[in-house]
Protein backbone atom coordinates (compact mmCIF):
# COMPACT_ATOMS: atom_id res chain seq x y z
CA UNK A 1 0.00 0.00 0.00
CA UNK A 2 1.36 3.45 -0.79
CA UNK A 3 2.14 5.60 2.26
CA UNK A 4 1.29 8.57 0.35
CA UNK A 5 -2.67 9.17 0.95
CA UNK A 6 -5.37 11.87 -0.68
CA UNK A 7 -6.83 13.96 2.30
CA UNK A 8 -10.09 16.34 2.92
CA UNK A 9 -10.70 18.63 5.55
CA UNK A 10 -13.43 21.35 6.22
CA UNK A 11 -12.22 24.69 8.13
CA UNK A 12 -15.48 26.24 7.67
CA UNK A 13 -18.61 24.89 6.28
CA UNK A 14 -19.03 21.82 7.47
CA UNK A 15 -21.61 21.95 10.50
CA UNK A 16 -22.99 25.51 9.62
CA UNK A 17 -23.75 27.19 6.95
CA UNK A 18 -21.21 30.23 5.65
CA UNK A 19 -17.48 31.03 6.50
CA UNK A 20 -16.48 28.07 3.55
CA UNK A 21 -13.29 26.88 3.70
CA UNK A 22 -12.13 23.39 2.79
CA UNK A 23 -8.35 21.84 2.31
CA UNK A 24 -7.44 19.30 -0.04
CA UNK A 25 -3.97 16.95 0.15
CA UNK A 26 -2.17 14.49 -1.67
CA UNK A 27 1.38 13.30 0.10
CA UNK A 28 3.31 11.57 2.78
CA UNK A 29 1.24 12.20 6.41
CA UNK A 30 2.08 15.66 6.84
CA UNK A 31 4.14 16.70 4.24
CA UNK A 32 0.86 16.79 2.01
CA UNK A 33 1.16 19.27 -0.79
CA UNK A 34 -2.09 21.67 -0.47
CA UNK A 35 -4.83 22.99 -2.39
CA UNK A 36 -7.65 25.03 -0.63
CA UNK A 37 -11.29 25.56 -1.82
CA UNK A 38 -13.42 28.87 -1.07
CA UNK A 39 -12.68 31.20 2.53
CA UNK A 40 -15.45 32.45 2.96
CA UNK A 41 -16.87 34.61 6.12
CA UNK A 42 -19.78 34.29 7.66
CA UNK A 43 -21.84 37.77 9.63
CA UNK A 44 -21.93 38.73 13.21
CA UNK A 45 -25.02 39.67 15.17
CA UNK A 46 -25.46 41.71 18.00
CA UNK A 47 -26.58 39.12 20.46
CA UNK A 48 -23.28 36.93 20.32
CA UNK A 49 -21.19 38.87 18.73
CA UNK A 50 -21.72 42.52 19.09
CA UNK A 51 -19.79 45.41 17.46
CA UNK A 52 -17.67 42.36 15.54
CA UNK A 53 -17.57 43.44 11.42
CA UNK A 54 -17.60 40.13 10.04
CA UNK A 55 -16.25 36.25 11.07
CA UNK A 56 -13.68 34.34 9.60
CA UNK A 57 -12.07 30.77 9.27
CA UNK A 58 -9.40 30.02 11.51
CA UNK A 59 -6.59 29.74 9.25
CA UNK A 60 -4.17 28.64 11.86
CA UNK A 61 -4.08 25.43 10.81
CA UNK A 62 -2.99 26.47 7.11
CA UNK A 63 -0.88 29.24 8.51
CA UNK A 64 1.58 26.73 9.74
CA UNK A 65 2.00 24.64 6.27
CA UNK A 66 1.99 27.92 4.22
CA UNK A 67 4.72 26.49 2.42
CA UNK A 68 2.94 23.48 1.20
CA UNK A 69 0.16 25.19 -0.05
CA UNK A 70 -0.07 25.22 -3.88
CA UNK A 71 -2.85 27.49 -4.86
CA UNK A 72 -6.18 28.48 -3.46
CA UNK A 73 -9.70 27.71 -5.79
CA UNK A 74 -12.79 30.44 -5.45
CA UNK A 75 -15.79 28.32 -6.79
CA UNK A 76 -18.03 31.59 -6.76
CA UNK A 77 -18.48 35.08 -5.65
CA UNK A 78 -20.50 34.73 -2.61
CA UNK A 79 -19.30 36.24 0.50
CA UNK A 80 -19.69 33.07 2.15
CA UNK A 81 -17.21 31.53 -0.51
CA UNK A 82 -14.88 35.06 -1.39
CA UNK A 83 -15.52 37.04 1.89
CA UNK A 84 -11.96 36.44 3.47
CA UNK A 85 -9.50 35.97 0.51
CA UNK A 86 -8.37 39.14 0.73
CA UNK A 87 -8.38 39.49 4.85
CA UNK A 88 -6.16 35.91 4.96
CA UNK A 89 -3.77 36.88 1.83
CA UNK A 90 -1.16 38.55 4.02
CA UNK A 91 -0.94 35.03 5.95
CA UNK A 92 -1.20 32.50 3.46
CA UNK A 93 0.40 34.10 0.37
CA UNK A 94 -0.72 31.39 -1.87
CA UNK A 95 -2.04 32.45 -5.11
CA UNK A 96 -5.95 32.67 -5.60
CA UNK A 97 -7.29 30.82 -8.78
CA UNK A 98 -11.38 31.81 -10.26
CA UNK A 99 -13.28 32.12 -13.57
CA UNK A 100 -13.83 35.42 -14.46
CA UNK A 101 -16.79 37.19 -12.86
CA UNK A 102 -16.12 35.57 -9.51
CA UNK A 103 -11.96 36.64 -10.62
CA UNK A 104 -13.39 40.59 -10.91
CA UNK A 105 -15.09 40.21 -7.22
CA UNK A 106 -11.91 38.89 -5.57
CA UNK A 107 -9.62 41.87 -7.09
CA UNK A 108 -11.98 44.50 -5.95
CA UNK A 109 -11.36 43.11 -2.08
CA UNK A 110 -8.01 42.39 -2.67
CA UNK A 111 -7.33 45.84 -3.80
CA UNK A 112 -9.64 47.69 -0.91
CA UNK A 113 -6.98 45.90 1.72
CA UNK A 114 -3.55 46.70 -0.54
CA UNK A 115 -3.47 43.38 -2.40
CA UNK A 116 -1.57 42.98 -5.48
CA UNK A 117 -4.20 42.37 -8.43
CA UNK A 118 -2.07 39.93 -10.14
CA UNK A 119 -2.44 37.21 -7.17
CA UNK A 120 -5.93 36.13 -8.71
CA UNK A 121 -5.77 34.46 -12.05
CA UNK A 122 -8.37 34.24 -14.11
CA UNK A 123 -8.87 30.10 -15.25
CA UNK A 124 -11.69 29.68 -18.20
CA UNK A 125 -14.03 26.74 -18.15
CA UNK A 126 -13.58 23.05 -18.70
CA UNK A 127 -11.93 21.23 -20.21
CA UNK A 128 -9.39 23.36 -19.24
CA UNK A 129 -7.33 21.70 -16.31
CA UNK A 130 -4.25 23.24 -14.70
CA UNK A 131 -1.42 21.10 -12.90
CA UNK A 132 -0.72 22.22 -9.01
CA UNK A 133 1.82 20.11 -7.37
CA UNK A 134 -0.31 16.80 -7.42
CA UNK A 135 -3.54 17.92 -8.57
CA UNK A 136 -4.77 19.16 -12.05
CA UNK A 137 -8.03 21.42 -11.18
CA UNK A 138 -10.20 22.25 -13.52
CA UNK A 139 -13.76 24.31 -13.07
CA UNK A 140 -16.99 22.63 -14.04
CA UNK A 141 -19.65 24.97 -15.08
CA UNK A 142 -22.73 24.56 -13.16
CA UNK A 143 -25.72 26.70 -11.97
CA UNK A 144 -26.05 29.08 -8.88
CA UNK A 145 -27.71 32.32 -7.95
CA UNK A 146 -24.80 33.93 -9.17
CA UNK A 147 -22.95 33.91 -12.28
CA UNK A 148 -20.04 31.09 -13.24
CA UNK A 149 -20.35 29.08 -10.27
CA UNK A 150 -18.24 26.11 -10.68
CA UNK A 151 -17.57 22.83 -9.38
CA UNK A 152 -14.32 21.88 -9.41
CA UNK A 153 -12.86 18.35 -10.74
CA UNK A 154 -9.80 17.82 -8.80
CA UNK A 155 -7.79 15.04 -9.99
CA UNK A 156 -5.42 13.41 -7.70
CA UNK A 157 -3.32 9.91 -7.98
CA UNK A 158 -5.58 8.69 -5.97
CA UNK A 159 -8.53 9.84 -8.11
CA UNK A 160 -11.06 12.12 -9.29
CA UNK A 161 -12.86 14.54 -6.33
CA UNK A 162 -15.90 17.01 -7.43
CA UNK A 163 -16.47 19.52 -5.00
CA UNK A 164 -19.57 20.43 -6.02
CA UNK A 165 -19.57 24.44 -4.47
CA UNK A 166 -23.08 26.10 -4.27
CA UNK A 167 -25.56 24.69 -7.29
CA UNK A 168 -28.61 23.72 -8.42
CA UNK A 169 -29.84 21.87 -11.39
CA UNK A 170 -31.15 24.80 -13.66
CA UNK A 171 -31.39 24.41 -17.22
CA UNK A 172 -32.92 27.78 -17.81
CA UNK A 173 -31.22 29.78 -15.69
CA UNK A 174 -31.63 33.70 -17.09
CA UNK A 175 -27.99 34.77 -16.97
CA UNK A 176 -25.15 32.77 -16.29
CA UNK A 177 -24.30 28.92 -17.76
CA UNK A 178 -27.32 26.33 -17.68
CA UNK A 179 -26.63 22.53 -15.90
CA UNK A 180 -25.71 20.52 -18.45
CA UNK A 181 -26.29 16.96 -17.55
CA UNK A 182 -24.41 15.61 -20.72
CA UNK A 183 -20.98 17.27 -19.79
CA UNK A 184 -21.46 16.27 -16.37
CA UNK A 185 -21.91 12.81 -17.29
CA UNK A 186 -18.52 12.94 -19.52
CA UNK A 187 -16.68 14.16 -17.10
CA UNK A 188 -17.80 11.57 -14.53
CA UNK A 189 -17.50 8.47 -16.66
CA UNK A 190 -14.03 7.47 -15.92
CA UNK A 191 -15.32 7.05 -12.32
CA UNK A 192 -15.32 9.23 -9.51
CA UNK A 193 -13.73 8.43 -5.94
CA UNK A 194 -15.78 11.11 -4.27
CA UNK A 195 -18.43 13.81 -4.26
CA UNK A 196 -18.25 16.60 -2.03
CA UNK A 197 -21.72 17.96 -2.30
CA UNK A 198 -24.04 21.39 -0.49
CA UNK A 199 -26.20 20.25 1.73
CA UNK A 200 -28.21 23.15 2.33
CA UNK A 201 -31.72 22.28 0.67
CA UNK A 202 -31.79 18.43 1.58
CA UNK A 203 -34.97 18.67 3.19
CA UNK A 204 -36.70 20.54 0.75
CA UNK A 205 -38.63 17.43 -0.85
CA UNK A 206 -40.06 18.55 -4.42
CA UNK A 207 -37.64 19.72 -6.83
CA UNK A 208 -36.17 22.85 -7.37
CA UNK A 209 -37.72 25.71 -9.88
CA UNK A 210 -36.03 26.87 -12.45
CA UNK A 211 -35.02 31.05 -11.93
CA UNK A 212 -37.40 31.66 -15.53
CA UNK A 213 -40.28 30.59 -13.84
CA UNK A 214 -39.93 33.76 -11.79
CA UNK A 215 -39.97 36.39 -14.66
CA UNK A 216 -43.72 36.17 -15.72
CA UNK A 217 -44.98 36.56 -12.64
CA UNK A 218 -43.03 39.94 -11.22
CA UNK A 219 -44.12 41.19 -14.57
CA UNK A 220 -47.59 40.29 -13.54
CA UNK A 221 -47.11 42.05 -9.93
CA UNK A 222 -44.95 45.41 -11.23
CA UNK A 223 -47.96 45.76 -14.07
CA UNK A 224 -50.68 45.39 -11.41
CA UNK A 225 -48.98 48.27 -9.04
CA UNK A 226 -50.02 51.99 -9.15
CA UNK A 227 -47.27 53.58 -7.16
CA UNK A 228 -43.96 52.91 -7.50
CA UNK A 229 -42.69 49.83 -6.93
CA UNK A 230 -39.73 48.80 -4.58
CA UNK A 231 -37.83 45.28 -4.93
CA UNK A 232 -34.82 43.96 -3.35
CA UNK A 233 -32.90 40.70 -4.10
CA UNK A 234 -29.19 39.26 -2.93
CA UNK A 235 -27.26 42.32 -5.54
CA UNK A 236 -24.90 38.97 -6.36
CA UNK A 237 -28.54 37.40 -7.83
CA UNK A 238 -28.09 39.30 -11.41
CA UNK A 239 -30.27 36.63 -12.67
CA UNK A 240 -33.05 38.54 -10.35
CA UNK A 241 -31.88 41.31 -10.86
CA UNK A 242 -32.19 41.62 -14.45
CA UNK A 243 -35.37 39.74 -14.11
CA UNK A 244 -37.24 42.48 -12.16
CA UNK A 245 -35.45 45.16 -14.51
CA UNK A 246 -36.68 43.56 -17.28
CA UNK A 247 -40.22 43.39 -15.56
CA UNK A 248 -40.03 47.26 -15.29
CA UNK A 249 -38.58 47.87 -18.28
CA UNK A 250 -41.94 46.15 -19.87
CA UNK A 251 -44.35 48.02 -17.74
CA UNK A 252 -42.56 51.29 -18.83
CA UNK A 253 -40.93 52.11 -15.54
CA UNK A 254 -37.18 53.76 -15.11
CA UNK A 255 -34.78 51.62 -13.19
CA UNK A 256 -32.98 53.07 -9.67
CA UNK A 257 -30.31 50.21 -8.73
CA UNK A 258 -29.54 51.33 -4.67
CA UNK A 259 -26.84 50.50 -2.66
CA UNK A 260 -23.27 49.96 -3.70
CA UNK A 261 -23.75 46.40 -4.03
CA UNK A 262 -26.01 46.02 -6.05
CA UNK A 263 -24.19 48.85 -8.71
CA UNK A 264 -20.60 46.55 -8.05
CA UNK A 265 -22.39 43.25 -9.19
CA UNK A 266 -24.16 44.65 -12.28
CA UNK A 267 -20.65 46.61 -13.37
CA UNK A 268 -18.72 42.98 -13.10
CA UNK A 269 -21.18 41.26 -15.00
CA UNK A 270 -20.80 43.87 -17.56
CA UNK A 271 -17.08 44.21 -17.62
CA UNK A 272 -16.87 40.45 -18.09
CA UNK A 273 -19.29 39.93 -20.33
CA UNK A 274 -22.02 37.80 -18.29
CA UNK A 275 -24.54 40.34 -18.36
CA UNK A 276 -25.06 41.46 -22.05
CA UNK A 277 -28.41 43.53 -22.09
CA UNK A 278 -29.33 44.81 -19.27
CA UNK A 279 -32.21 47.72 -19.40
CA UNK A 280 -30.79 51.59 -19.12
CA UNK A 281 -31.10 52.91 -15.41
CA UNK A 282 -31.86 56.16 -14.26
CA UNK A 283 -29.46 58.38 -11.79
CA UNK A 284 -31.33 59.16 -8.63
CA UNK A 285 -31.16 63.19 -9.37
CA UNK A 286 -33.05 62.11 -12.39
CA UNK A 287 -35.67 59.91 -10.37
CA UNK A 288 -37.03 62.42 -8.51
CA UNK A 289 -38.09 64.49 -11.96
CA UNK A 290 -40.21 61.65 -12.81
CA UNK A 291 -43.72 59.88 -12.00
CA UNK A 292 -43.69 57.74 -9.32
CA UNK A 293 -45.96 55.86 -10.99
CA UNK A 294 -42.89 55.62 -13.84
CA UNK A 295 -40.62 54.41 -11.54
CA UNK A 296 -38.93 50.89 -10.05
CA UNK A 297 -36.56 50.72 -7.61
CA UNK A 298 -33.78 47.96 -7.25
CA UNK A 299 -32.12 48.19 -3.76
CA UNK A 300 -30.06 45.96 -1.68
CA UNK A 301 -31.00 44.95 2.16
CA UNK A 302 -33.11 41.65 1.32
CA UNK A 303 -31.99 40.40 4.63
CA UNK A 304 -32.69 43.80 6.40
CA UNK A 305 -29.25 44.74 7.18
CA UNK A 306 -29.63 48.08 9.26
CA UNK A 307 -27.02 50.01 6.89
CA UNK A 308 -28.36 48.88 3.27
CA UNK A 309 -30.97 50.79 1.43
CA UNK A 310 -34.35 48.89 1.94
CA UNK A 311 -33.74 49.38 6.06
CA UNK A 312 -32.89 53.07 5.37
CA UNK A 313 -35.87 53.33 3.22
CA UNK A 314 -38.09 52.00 5.93
CA UNK A 315 -37.15 54.66 8.29
CA UNK A 316 -36.99 57.83 5.82
CA UNK A 317 -35.50 58.35 3.29
CA UNK A 318 -32.30 57.13 0.81
CA UNK A 319 -30.42 59.26 -1.53
CA UNK A 320 -33.13 61.55 -1.78
CA UNK A 321 -35.85 58.86 -2.54
CA UNK A 322 -38.92 57.93 -0.20
CA UNK A 323 -42.07 55.50 -0.12
CA UNK A 324 -45.53 56.93 0.01
CA UNK A 325 -49.26 55.31 0.60
CA UNK A 326 -49.84 53.28 -2.33
CA UNK A 327 -46.41 52.37 -3.14
CA UNK A 328 -45.34 48.88 -3.37
CA UNK A 329 -42.28 46.86 -1.82
CA UNK A 330 -41.46 42.81 -3.38
CA UNK A 331 -38.78 40.81 -1.44
CA UNK A 332 -37.94 38.63 -4.09
CA UNK A 333 -36.02 36.90 -1.73
CA UNK A 334 -36.31 34.22 1.29
CA UNK A 335 -35.00 35.41 4.94
CA UNK A 336 -31.94 33.57 5.75
CA UNK A 337 -32.70 31.23 9.26
CA UNK A 338 -31.44 34.19 11.93
CA UNK A 339 -32.27 37.57 9.99
CA UNK A 340 -36.06 37.43 10.35
CA UNK A 341 -36.30 40.06 13.07
CA UNK A 342 -34.65 42.81 11.08
CA UNK A 343 -36.93 41.66 7.62
CA UNK A 344 -39.94 42.60 10.08
CA UNK A 345 -39.14 45.12 11.58
CA UNK A 346 -38.64 46.63 8.00
CA UNK A 347 -42.17 44.95 6.99
CA UNK A 348 -43.48 46.86 9.71
CA UNK A 349 -41.90 49.84 8.71
CA UNK A 350 -43.50 50.22 5.46
CA UNK A 351 -46.80 49.14 6.59
CA UNK A 352 -47.08 51.94 9.30
CA UNK A 353 -46.50 54.42 5.91
CA UNK A 354 -49.04 52.58 3.94
CA UNK A 355 -46.66 50.66 1.54
CA UNK A 356 -48.24 47.45 0.65
CA UNK A 357 -45.19 44.64 1.16
CA UNK A 358 -45.32 41.71 -1.00
CA UNK A 359 -42.98 38.87 0.32
CA UNK A 360 -41.72 35.57 -0.91
CA UNK A 361 -44.48 33.47 1.42
CA UNK A 362 -46.65 32.75 -2.12
CA UNK A 363 -43.34 31.58 -3.73
CA UNK A 364 -44.02 32.59 -6.69
CA UNK A 365 -41.15 35.55 -6.57
CA UNK A 366 -38.50 33.54 -5.35
CA UNK A 367 -36.75 30.41 -6.06
CA UNK A 368 -33.39 29.15 -4.24
CA UNK A 369 -29.90 28.70 -5.42
CA UNK A 370 -29.78 25.74 -3.79
CA UNK A 371 -30.39 21.92 -5.18
CA UNK A 372 -33.22 20.43 -3.42
CA UNK A 373 -33.23 17.08 -2.61
CA UNK A 374 -34.45 14.77 -5.90
CA UNK A 375 -31.70 17.37 -7.21
CA UNK A 376 -28.99 16.35 -5.44
CA UNK A 377 -30.28 12.88 -5.97
CA UNK A 378 -29.94 13.61 -9.59
CA UNK A 379 -26.35 14.82 -9.29
CA UNK A 380 -25.64 11.67 -7.52
CA UNK A 381 -26.89 9.01 -10.09
CA UNK A 382 -25.12 11.26 -12.90
CA UNK A 383 -21.37 11.49 -10.52
CA UNK A 384 -21.98 7.74 -9.53
CA UNK A 385 -19.56 8.58 -6.77
CA UNK A 386 -17.80 5.82 -4.78
CA UNK A 387 -17.69 7.92 -1.77
CA UNK A 388 -20.11 11.06 -0.58
CA UNK A 389 -19.01 13.44 1.59
CA UNK A 390 -22.06 16.39 2.16
CA UNK A 391 -20.64 19.50 3.38
CA UNK A 392 -22.18 23.02 3.05
CA UNK A 393 -24.56 22.71 5.84
CA UNK A 394 -25.64 22.53 9.75
CA UNK A 395 -25.35 18.91 10.83
CA UNK A 396 -28.45 17.69 10.68
CA UNK A 397 -27.78 18.78 6.80
CA UNK A 398 -25.53 16.68 6.61
CA UNK A 399 -26.65 14.08 8.63
CA UNK A 400 -29.93 13.53 6.42
CA UNK A 401 -27.21 13.71 3.19
CA UNK A 402 -24.94 10.93 4.68
CA UNK A 403 -28.12 8.69 4.97
CA UNK A 404 -29.52 9.20 1.37
CA UNK A 405 -25.98 8.27 0.05
CA UNK A 406 -26.07 5.02 2.35
CA UNK A 407 -29.93 4.20 1.24
CA UNK A 408 -28.27 4.37 -2.36
CA UNK A 409 -25.35 2.37 -1.59
CA UNK A 410 -22.83 4.97 -1.43
CA UNK A 411 -20.10 5.17 1.15
CA UNK A 412 -21.16 8.40 3.06
CA UNK A 413 -19.12 10.20 5.73
CA UNK A 414 -20.39 13.06 8.19
CA UNK A 415 -17.33 15.29 8.90
CA UNK A 416 -17.66 18.38 10.32
CA UNK A 417 -15.21 21.48 10.35
CA UNK A 418 -12.13 19.90 11.66
CA UNK A 419 -12.68 16.41 10.74
CA UNK A 420 -9.70 15.22 8.40
CA UNK A 421 -10.60 12.47 6.18
CA UNK A 422 -8.44 10.17 4.36
CA UNK A 423 -10.37 9.59 1.06
CA UNK A 424 -7.37 7.17 -0.41
CA UNK A 425 -8.86 3.56 0.58
CA UNK A 426 -12.21 2.09 -0.43
CA UNK A 427 -13.80 3.44 2.59
CA UNK A 428 -13.12 7.16 4.00
CA UNK A 429 -11.83 6.97 7.50
CA UNK A 430 -10.97 9.68 9.98
CA UNK A 431 -7.02 10.25 10.02
CA UNK A 432 -6.88 13.10 12.43
CA UNK A 433 -9.00 15.92 14.50
CA UNK A 434 -7.63 19.15 14.21
CA UNK A 435 -8.57 22.32 16.22
CA UNK A 436 -10.76 24.79 14.10
CA UNK A 437 -12.41 28.03 14.89
CA UNK A 438 -13.38 31.77 14.22
CA UNK A 439 -11.49 34.84 13.87
CA UNK A 440 -13.54 37.58 14.52
CA UNK A 441 -12.78 41.35 12.05
CA UNK A 442 -13.24 43.49 14.95
CA UNK A 443 -12.54 47.07 13.38
CA UNK A 444 -9.57 46.80 11.38
CA UNK A 445 -7.98 43.89 13.70
CA UNK A 446 -8.40 40.51 13.70
CA UNK A 447 -9.41 38.70 16.85
CA UNK A 448 -9.09 34.83 18.09
CA UNK A 449 -12.92 33.95 18.73
CA UNK A 450 -11.55 32.90 22.08
CA UNK A 451 -9.54 36.04 23.33
CA UNK A 452 -12.04 37.17 25.53
CA UNK A 453 -12.38 40.56 23.86
CA UNK A 454 -16.43 39.56 22.87
CA UNK A 455 -17.24 38.18 26.18
CA UNK A 456 -16.02 40.99 28.26
CA UNK A 457 -17.99 43.32 25.70
CA UNK A 458 -21.05 41.31 25.80
CA UNK A 459 -20.58 41.26 30.02
CA UNK A 460 -20.79 45.62 29.80
CA UNK A 461 -23.56 44.97 27.25
CA UNK A 462 -25.85 43.10 30.04
CA UNK A 463 -24.42 44.71 33.38
CA UNK A 464 -23.13 47.93 33.24
CA UNK A 465 -19.49 49.47 33.89
CA UNK A 466 -18.28 51.00 37.24
CA UNK A 467 -14.95 52.53 36.98
CA UNK A 468 -13.31 52.98 40.44
CA UNK A 469 -10.41 55.42 41.23
CA UNK A 470 -8.29 55.37 44.41
CA UNK A 471 -5.27 57.61 45.25
CA UNK A 472 -2.76 56.47 47.96
CA UNK A 473 -0.35 58.86 49.48
CA UNK A 474 3.56 57.81 49.97
CA UNK A 475 2.30 56.38 53.52
CA UNK A 476 0.27 53.86 52.04
CA UNK A 477 -2.87 55.93 53.33
CA UNK A 478 -5.82 56.67 51.10
CA UNK A 479 -5.97 60.64 49.83
CA UNK A 480 -9.56 61.11 50.47
CA UNK A 481 -12.39 59.04 49.09
CA UNK A 482 -12.34 57.13 45.86
CA UNK A 483 -15.16 58.31 43.42
CA UNK A 484 -17.12 56.35 40.88
CA UNK A 485 -17.35 56.38 36.75
CA UNK A 486 -20.94 54.67 35.60
CA UNK A 487 -21.77 53.57 32.41
CA UNK A 488 -24.89 51.94 31.58
CA UNK A 489 -25.73 51.83 35.18
CA UNK A 490 -29.18 53.83 36.22
CA UNK A 491 -28.99 56.72 38.50
CA UNK A 492 -30.79 55.78 41.80
CA UNK A 493 -31.71 52.28 43.02
CA UNK A 494 -33.87 50.61 45.73
CA UNK A 495 -32.97 53.08 48.72
CA UNK A 496 -33.88 56.17 46.12
CA UNK A 497 -30.12 57.60 47.06
CA UNK A 498 -28.03 58.10 43.76
CA UNK A 499 -26.05 55.15 42.78
CA UNK A 500 -23.04 56.73 42.25
CA UNK A 501 -23.15 57.89 46.04
CA UNK A 502 -24.37 54.86 47.38
CA UNK A 503 -21.21 53.34 45.79
CA UNK A 504 -18.25 55.93 47.10
CA UNK A 505 -19.96 55.76 50.60
CA UNK A 506 -19.65 51.63 50.83
CA UNK A 507 -15.98 52.21 49.09
CA UNK A 508 -15.21 54.98 51.81
CA UNK A 509 -16.16 52.70 54.74
CA UNK A 510 -14.75 49.72 53.79
CA UNK A 511 -11.18 51.90 53.07
CA UNK A 512 -12.13 53.19 56.69
CA UNK A 513 -11.19 49.39 57.87
CA UNK A 514 -8.87 48.04 55.31
CA UNK A 515 -5.65 46.63 57.19
CA UNK A 516 -2.53 47.81 56.30
CA UNK A 517 -1.56 45.01 54.35
CA UNK A 518 -4.28 45.23 51.98
CA UNK A 519 -3.45 48.87 51.16
CA UNK A 520 -0.36 47.86 50.40
CA UNK A 521 -0.98 45.56 47.89
CA UNK A 522 -2.77 47.00 44.76
CA UNK A 523 -4.01 42.93 44.06
CA UNK A 524 -5.82 42.43 47.41
CA UNK A 525 -6.79 46.55 47.06
CA UNK A 526 -8.34 46.11 43.90
CA UNK A 527 -9.95 42.96 44.17
CA UNK A 528 -11.75 43.93 47.58
CA UNK A 529 -12.99 47.29 45.94
CA UNK A 530 -14.37 45.44 42.84
CA UNK A 531 -16.08 43.35 45.51
CA UNK A 532 -17.44 45.62 47.33
CA UNK A 533 -18.93 47.34 44.31
CA UNK A 534 -20.28 44.18 42.63
CA UNK A 535 -22.45 43.70 46.10
CA UNK A 536 -23.72 47.11 46.86
CA UNK A 537 -25.13 47.18 43.38
CA UNK A 538 -26.45 43.98 43.73
CA UNK A 539 -28.74 45.62 47.00
CA UNK A 540 -29.40 48.69 44.89
CA UNK A 541 -30.13 47.92 41.60
CA UNK A 542 -30.20 44.12 41.46
CA UNK A 543 -26.94 43.51 39.54
CA UNK A 544 -23.46 43.17 39.50
CA UNK A 545 -21.55 45.59 37.01
CA UNK A 546 -18.57 44.83 35.22
CA UNK A 547 -15.56 47.03 37.71
CA UNK A 548 -12.34 48.82 36.68
CA UNK A 549 -10.05 49.60 39.65
CA UNK A 550 -7.86 52.19 39.09
CA UNK A 551 -5.10 52.45 42.08
CA UNK A 552 -2.76 55.38 41.49
CA UNK A 553 0.93 55.84 44.36
CA UNK A 554 2.11 59.03 45.52
CA UNK A 555 5.62 57.77 45.47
Amino acid sequence: MSSERLIYLPLGGAGEIGMNAYVYGYGKPDQERLIVVDLGVTFPDMDGTPGVDLILPDVTWLEERRDRIEAIFVTHAHEDHVGAVAHTYKSLGAPIYARAFTANIARRKMSEHGHPDDAVTVMGAWPEQRDFGPFKVGFLPISHSIPESGALVIDSPSGRVIHSGDFKLDKTPVVGEAFDPDLWAEVCKGGVKALVCDSTNVFSPVAGRSEITVGPEIEKLVKSASGMVVATTFASNVARVKTLADAAERAGRSIVLLGRSMRRMIEASIETGVLKDFPAVVSTEDAKSIPRENLMLLVTGSQGERRAASAQLARGKYMGLSMKEGDMFLFSSKTIPGNERGVIRIINAFSEMGVDVVDDSSGLYHVSGHANRPDLEALHDIVKPQILVPMHGEHRHLREHVKIAKAKGMAGVLAVNGMMIDLSGNAPTVAEYIETGRTYLDGSVQIGALDGVVRDRIRMALNGHVVVTLIIDDEDEPLGDPWCELMGLPETGSSNSALVDVLEHDLGQFLGRADAKTLRDDDKLGEALRRVVRNSAQGEIGKKPEVTVVVSRLH
